[in-house]
């Protein structure tokens, strides 16, 4: 791709509105646009850095077994009003009528239309157990939005739900989605710390929380540098004894035990082997994709830019001519284009006719993981000059060379 022929409007100076490292450097290396407080746009390479991290949670959570649909945005309101969370979520549901006067919401969340859906197509232990997830828009009126992603009005989460016939059927699915999630945010390349915690008004009585360290963070937990272990509280009494310190957290993702409070509520049931009418058995696993990609820049910048993790970098490799008016090199530089992706990598070409300082800040700000530079060098020695943005070692090599340095 040249970088000529796509939408990458960098910013020179820091917005005005930026409130943290992550929410400045998403805006300024024009991944994000800021339409109002709490409301973004991912511009093009917002977009495939998502449609990235989307592709891996999806390898993830099919590979433990979950299949994937799509509900809608619009809920009627009456499902929220059988499990009385129309009244625990008021303060952050959007509600209005349609012309034809039914109350409607945006959804906050999904656990009541799931539900509905289990309700209507489940009826027997035959089709149990079964797990299904979508990753989808959600939206909630938030007092106080902040942070960029971290906490906006209109953000996209992964949520999964599980139903099983049994308590031991939700143990199995639960600790595959324990084990899937790790995988996941080990692969995005987060540092993370996984723990008990309180269910709050999901409901249930058992789940985890999945969390990034982050001067930003909105919840705390305690440090022990003895032991290397983090407390949900600082009252915790680890056995070293030694004085527990408290770290910013991010909230990445958290899996519930639901049990049955959302089907027995909404009368989702089942037929048993003895033709006994139960409450399937649920669990609730979520992700909040969009915030993870604020998380992860909150924990790789410098201050240049951004350092994307290969796994969700929006391109493998940014080649900058240093001389686009000169031909050969120009030429050379779409060569070596064409041969990177056909070897499979993902390339951004800098065709502008800027300044090499301009072209080299735009590539540090950006966060791309491979940086090569052809100049006019390369015409005499055949030699690239390679740039590891996260160490800044630079190394050169031949044409031939580069796709193994890369793998």
């Amino acid at each position: 791709m040249l970088l000529s022929k796509t939408f990458i409007p960098t910013l020179r100076d820091d917005p005005a509105q930026a409130e943290c490292a992550s929410h400045r450097l998403l805006l300024r290396a024009a991944y994000l646009y800021m339409l109002s407080s709490g409301m973004y746009v991912y511009l093009p390479l917002g977009l495939r850095v998502l449609n990235k991290l989307c592709s891996l949670i999806r390898k993830h959570m099919n590979d433990a077994g979950a299949v994937e649909l799509l509900m809608t945005a619009l809920q009627p309101l009456e499902i929220w009003q059988k499990t009385g969370r129309d009244k625990v979520l008021q303060d952050v549901m959007l509600k209005f009528q349609d012309r034809k006067g039914r109350k409607l919401c945006l959804g906050p969340t999904h656990e009541e239309e799931i539900t509905e859906i289990a309700k209507r197509y489940i009826a027997s232990y035959k089709q149990l157990p079964v797990t299904l997830y979508q990753i989808q828009t959600k939206y909630r009126d938030e007092a106080r939005p902040r942070y960029g992603l971290v906490r906006s009005c209109e953000f996209i989460m992964k949520d999964a739900y599980s139903f099983t016939s049994d308590q031991a059927g939700l143990d199995e699915i639960y600790e595959k989605m324990l084990c899937a999630y790790k995988r996941i945010f080990k692969e995005c390349g987060l540092d993370f710390v996984t723990t008990l915690a309180d269910s709050g008004a999901m409901g249930g009585n058992y789940s985890h929380e999945f969390m990034a360290p982050a001067d930003i963070g909105e919840d705390i937990l305690y440090y022990c540098p003895q032991c290397a272990e983090y407390y949900k509280t600082e009252g915790n009494c680890p056995s070293c004894g030694k004085e527990l310190s408290p770290k910013r957290m991010i909230e990445a993702g958290h899996i519930f035990k639901l049990g049955t409070k959302y089907s027995s509520a909404i009368d989702a049931a089942f037929l048993d082997r003895q033709g006994k009418r139960n409450p399937v058995i649920m669990g609730c696993y979520g992700i909040g994709v969009s915030r993870v990609l604020s998380a992860v820049v909150e924990q790789n910048h410098d201050e240049k830019g951004i350092i994307w993790p290969r796994s969700l970098a929006p391109y493998d490799l940014l080649i900058t001519v240093l001389d686009v008016d000169n031909e050969t090199l120009f030429a050379e530089g779409l060569k070596l284009q064409d041969r990177m992706e056909e070897q499979g990598f993902s390339v951004l070409l800098d065709d502008r006719k800027e300044k090499a300082g301009v072209k080299f800040n735009d590539g540090y700000l950006i966060g791309i993981p491979y940086i090569v530079i052809i100049g006019r060098n390369f015409l005499k020695t055949k030699k690239l000059e390679v740039e590891n943005r996260l160490t800044r070692e630079k190394i050169e090599c031949s044409v031939g060379q580069l796709p193994e340095f890369l793998k």
